[in-house]
């Protein structure tokens, strides 16, 4: 839904909680990035779809007759072309990510422009992870091509159920036969890095065709399944006219039913709703969940980015309507709103972000990603032991398996802000 650096600063003996001053600093004042800048990716929004989904909560916009690709993809490249000249030049690109959306709405000849235009302006790791969304019912065997041609190699399909019923009361586009035959298409394009979308906890879904669903979606043998809960987000058509969706009980059966048949098939769960073969994990995510910067381009599209000279990291958003977004290319009104983190932003979004991860990670990477030092985490880290909500040992950064059940409990611990402190 993928440009100094200095050296990297020793952790020191222990956890190195308490070896560095405080910094109480807002803005930016006083924070120290001695690892060097985090790692950069890229993502692309795309905002079009041939409908809106009931559930959906992106920004995304029913396409009508025409979509403006050529005049959208210029303003993709102005839309770089200005937060290239904020962040300077000298930063590799390590990840790109074109989402939606429907990017498979866009044509093989667009995405090629659009990925040349972007390696004319930054200089793409030689192992770029570049991934493209599709939805089952907007694809053919040459567009796959195309965009195989164009240098995408990873896809990730929006396949949400296998089941005809569900897939309508979903009101997806696509039928089961569509959504297997778009991964059979895709491989025959050259396409092995496939990662396939499913929801559970649907409207009215049993323990049982819950099973079935996830077990029909095995059978396809997609490198990579998010696996996610179906969730009423407000302003959205279900949130309005709720349907009848499985209890908390039944949900939480369901999700652990699903854990245990990708555990047994070999996918290893890695992240709340990501699961991965051998060496498959998302690293355009995974720069998410460490906490790396990226830039954003598109309708809608965040970013987030990190100053090392002042200590500011930055968030920026861009304008969400894609018809103020194309007349604002170019210019600064592009967008839409940016802000400053915070202290209290950092820690609690760093927590947002990491602890989405099984394995966690070092306790030194707070220092590295935030500039701030590591007893700033401390208190938290010791009530979330005590409580049971982290695994033990100052090294690391790890939600315990009570933790994972109770995450809102846990990040709770690092909201300093929420708790009035």
């Amino acid at each position: 839904m993928e440009c100094g650096v200095g050296a990297r600063l020793s952790a020191g003996p222990g956890s190195g909680l308490n070896d560095q001053p405080d910094n109480q600093g807002e803005g930016g004042a006083g924070r120290r990035f001695d690892a060097g800048l985090p790692p950069l990716g890229l993502y692309v929004h795309l905002p079009w779809c041939v409908r809106k989904c009931p559930y959906c909560d992106f920004n995304s916009h029913a396409a009508g007759d025409e979509i403006p690709e050529h005049a959208y993809v210029d303003a993709l490249l102005a839309d770089l072309d200005g937060d290239l000249e904020q962040i300077g030049c000298g930063r590799k690109v390590q990840t790109l990510f074109i989402g939606g959306g429907t990017p498979s709405l866009f044509s093989g000849e667009a995405i090629a422009r659009l990925l040349q235009g972007i390696r004319n302006r930054v200089d793409l790791a030689g192992d770029t992870e570049i991934t493209l969304e599709a939805n089952p019912g907007t694809v053919d065997s040459a567009r796959f091509a195309a965009y195989r041609d164009a240098g995408v190699n990873r896809l990730s399909i929006g396949v949400q159920s296998l089941s005809a019923d569900h897939l309508q009361r979903l009101g997806r586009i696509h039928d089961p036969g569509q959504a297997s035959a778009a991964v059979g298409t895709a491989r025959e394009a050259g396409f092995e890095n496939l990662n396939l979308d499913m929801m559970y906890a649907l409207p009215a879904q049993s323990l049982s065709q819950a099973e079935d669903d996830l077990r029909r979606l095995i059978d396809l043998r997609p490198a990579h399944i998010s696996y996610y809960q179906l969730t009423l987000e407000p302003n959205t058509a279900f949130a309005h006219a709720p349907p009848p969706l499985p209890d908390d009980d039944l949900a939480a059966d369901i999700h652990e039913q699903g854990i245990a048949l990708l555990q047994s098939a070999g996918y290893g769960h890695y992240e709340v709703s990501g699961h991965a073969g051998a060496g498959r994990r998302c690293r355009h995510n995974l720069n998410y969940w460490t906490f790396g910067d990226y830039l954003g381009i598109g309708a809608g599209a965040h970013g987030k980015l990190t100053d090392p000279v002042t200590g500011e990291v930055r968030r920026v958003a861009k304008q969400r309507q894609p018809r103020r977004y194309l007349h604002s290319a170019g210019s600064d009104t592009r967008v839409g709103s940016s802000r400053s983190l915070s202290d209290a932003d950092l820690i609690l979004e760093f927590a947002l972000n990491a602890l989405r991860l099984l394995d966690g990670v070092p306790t030194s990477l707070f220092t590295e990603r935030t500039g701030l030092p590591a007893h700033r985490i401390a208190p938290a880290l010791g009530a979330a032991r005590d409580a049971g909500l982290l695994e033990p040992g100052e090294e690391r950064l790890q939600a315990s398996a009570l933790g994972q059940r109770f995450l809102n409990d846990l990040l709770h611990h690092f909201d300093v802000e929420g708790q009035g402190s």
